[in-house]
């Protein structure tokens, strides 16, 4: 991965001889940003065709990040203006049914990641410690990269979430948190199918996979109704295991900085930061729904 550090490098060197030129006006604009367009439409090209992985370079969704960007935005512009706008004047779906089965089949779709991560090297000989990506098409590199393709479009159909959110006009759940988890985690795993399919960061996906077969069990039980609620006293729990699996992840890719086994460093430190945010995200909504006191509420004086 070091054509990733010559891209940075030549980026720093390319911004400071900007930078050496102070007598620029307001008639330069159009050819700087000509040579910008010019010079980011190379990098481009240059990224996906020389640095992609050339197993997945033909894949359905993968020649370009521009049709996953593009799903996102619909997906921010369904959940914050068009759905809230349609629902103000109906009322809530109820959708039970519809949940349990959406819930119970990510349950078994996380399993069955669950057990290709294992099966596919996190059980056997992958090195906890630092692994490379194996861009072999060997049956066991090209079940990874398939694994990883899964778990792509499993960051897709997690939207529905949402939108099941929306259409119950359960607004307290449609948070921050909750949108930038589900908004960035499908560019995040576009560019580890494009990019790294396989080896130390797909330690967190298997961790994730984990979680979400406990949430999604979670969601599936409550949807089947009050009377199953008594069974979810272990909600308090869930969180617990959603804040260890970011201090796995942390632990985990924190060992690429003083540790080289190919596998691109900085890809540690994003993982770093991003484990870290999502601790920080998590640590306050597990203080506001379990620590903070309530405030008592007023009471009402009852009219005939």
């Amino acid at each position: 991965m070091d054509a990733f550090r010559n891209i940075f490098d030549n980026e720093q060197k390319f911004w400071l001889n900007i930078s050496q030129y102070p007598n620029t006006t307001v008639k330069d604009i159009p050819f700087l940003a000509r040579v910008l367009a010019e010079r980011y439409t190379d990098v481009y090209h240059y990224t996906l065709d020389q640095m992609g992985d050339p197993r997945t370079a033909n894949w359905p969704l993968m020649e370009s990040p521009i049709p996953t960007v593009l799903m996102v935005l619909t997906y921010l512009y369904v959940i914050l203006w068009m759905g809230p706008r349609m629902m103000a004047n109906r009322k809530p779906f109820k959708l039970k049914n519809v949940l349990i089965i959406y819930n119970g089949a990510q349950v078994l779709l996380s399993l069955y990641m669950m057990y290709e991560h294992l099966a596919s090297g996190w059980l056997w000989d992958y090195s906890y410690k630092c692994q490379p990506v194996d861009y072999s098409t060997s049956a066991k590199a090209m079940r990874m990269v398939r694994l990883c393709y899964v778990y792509y479009f499993s960051k897709l159909t997690e939207f529905v979430d949402t939108i099941f959110f929306v259409l119950r006009k359960k607004d307290s759940q449609v948070s921050f948190l909750h949108v930038y988890h589900h908004s960035l985690t499908p560019l995040e795993t576009w560019f580890l199918v494009r990019f790294i399919a396989g080896g130390h960061g797909t330690f967190s996906n298997l961790i994730n996979n984990f979680v979400h077969v406990i949430l999604y069990f979670y969601y599936m039980v409550a949807a089947m109704g009050p009377e199953y609620h008594k069974y979810l006293w272990w909600k308090i729990h869930l969180t617990h295991a959603q804040l260890i699996q970011f201090v796995l992840v942390f632990v985990h890719s924190a060992q690429l900085l003083w540790t080289d086994c190919g596998y691109p460093q900085f890809m540690g430190a994003l993982l770093l930061v991003h484990s870290t945010i999502f601790f920080i995200l998590f640590s306050n909504f597990y203080y506001q729904t379990f620590i903070k006191p309530k405030k008592p509420t007023k009471p009402t004086l009852k009219t005939e």
